[in-house]
């Protein structure tokens, strides 16, 4: 028998905030956190615009020395859990910390700390050059291991990667950790900070990027007509989970209940997905499965919604398969259309607007769509937020690989 799995904290990074209520403010309200980029200089590029996080200061979350040491995407990660754990009050203690783990991804890791010190010792020729600290930087599990030191959970601590659907599998992990009885509690979620020159340079490689420079706030438009691509952001989401009774005994004010999770692969190419939307609609079938639940149960879906051609026709046609006519009823809507996609963060923060569409009982919008896709045709909530009944949200996440994640959380009932 598996034990019920709850939500009792959220925190998140994003470029529309520093904390979950600052970025829910803003993604309500339909505000785009696109811009400029100004973490180098985008003169030679063809992409020059991002989702950064802003007036972005680590030494409040950890110790300057310590700041020096560590990637951005892990200074990200401390200061997600961090808001988290506060708002859990879940407090570690030599009577729990073997039960409680840290499941925190990142679908790139330190390229940011790997990309400086690759060019330093391009420019220096001199191997001494380099910090000691290269490796901890670049570790892909370095937010997971930051985290379990800082609490001193002694649990599992694991970085699952699957590109951006990164953050919903490490919740997923999570949630099956906790529920088959292995952990009492865990971190989860997921941390990126992918905006660097090779990464912009590559992504436009693929034909993947917005490149409408000249209007950063419009230049993501998820299921529009006209959408050009998607914007690269960063930024880092985690939650925690606990198993319902763990909960309970402390008195853990409950957000949610996390009922639902599978992940599929596509087995078809590297970077495109299945056309037919096929591996993501057997992702959003077997977690409406894992939580006994039907297309009917669902009120809102939190949808990957990239705004790249190849993402938001497929994506529609998977709803399209497992919803039938059902799917023309039930509102999805993409909040990258304000955040950017921050690559595997993206995922978790996602998951965390689910949760929040629940407490608010409102979906947030799809910004700049204007022109429907003929192709999209679904009620994807266009450019302002709808106050709606919401107790029971799906989140999908898809990445490059195949990978696709779907996760469901309902409101809690004792």
């Amino acid at each position: 028998m598996t034990r019920r799995v709850v939500v009792t904290g959220l925190g998140m990074v994003t470029p529309l905030g520093h904390t979950v209520e600052e970025t829910w403010a803003n993604i309500t309200a339909g505000k785009s956190g696109i811009g400029p980029i100004t973490l180098f200089d985008p003169t030679n590029y063809l992409v020059k615009i991002a989702a950064e996080v802003k007036n972005w200061d680590a030494t409040q979350y950890m110790p300057a020395k310590e700041v020096r040491r560590r990637d951005r995407y892990q200074h990200f990660c401390i200061a997600a859990a961090k808001e988290a754990m506060q708002q859990s009050g879940l407090e570690v203690n030599d009577g729990n910390r073997r039960r409680i783990g840290s499941i925190i991804g990142s679908s790139v890791g330190g390229v940011g700390s790997y990309y400086e010190q690759a060019d330093l010792l391009f420019e220096t020729k001199d191997p001494r050059r380099i910090t000691p600290f290269g490796i901890p930087m670049l570790m892909a599990n370095g937010g997971s291991d930051l985290v379990s030191i800082e609490y001193g959970v002694t649990g599992p601590s694991a970085t699952p990667t699957s590109a951006c659907a990164t953050g919903a599998d490490c919740i997923g992990h999570a949630f099956d950790l906790i529920r088959w009885g292995r952990l009492d509690a865990a971190l989860a979620g997921c941390g990126d900070a992918p905006i660097i020159p090779i990464g912009i340079a590559a992504f436009d490689r693929v034909g993947a990027c917005s490149r409408e420079n000249d209007q950063p706030e419009r230049a993501m438009r998820p299921f529009d007509k006209t959408r050009p691509g998607l914007v690269f952001s960063e930024g880092a989401g985690v939650i925690v989970l606990e198993a319902l009774e763990f909960a309970e005994a402390r008195g853990a004010t409950i957000l949610a209940e996390l009922v639902g999770f599978a992940s599929t692969s596509d087995a078809f190419h590297v970077t495109a997905p299945q056309p037919d939307g096929f591996g993501a609609s057997e992702a959003i079938s077997l977690a409406l499965d894992d939580a006994q639940l039907v297309p009917e149960d669902i009120h809102y879906i939190n949808a990957h919604g990239t705004g790249t051609s190849l993402n938001d026709v497929m994506e529609t046609r998977a709803v399209k398969r497992v919803f039938g006519e059902q799917a023309y009823k039930v509102p999805l809507s993409s909040t990258k259309s304000m955040t950017g996609h921050g690559m595997g963060a993206t995922a978790a923060t996602e998951a965390i607007f689910s949760i929040l569409a629940i407490r608010d009982q409102l979906v947030p919008p799809t910004i700049n769509l204007h022109e429907a896709d003929p192709d999209c045709d679904l009620d994807y909530v266009p450019n302002v937020a709808r106050e709606m009944s919401v107790s029971c949200v799906m989140s999908n996440s898809f990445g490059f690989g195949g990978h696709n994640v779907s996760l469901i959380f309902k409101a809690f009932k004792s």
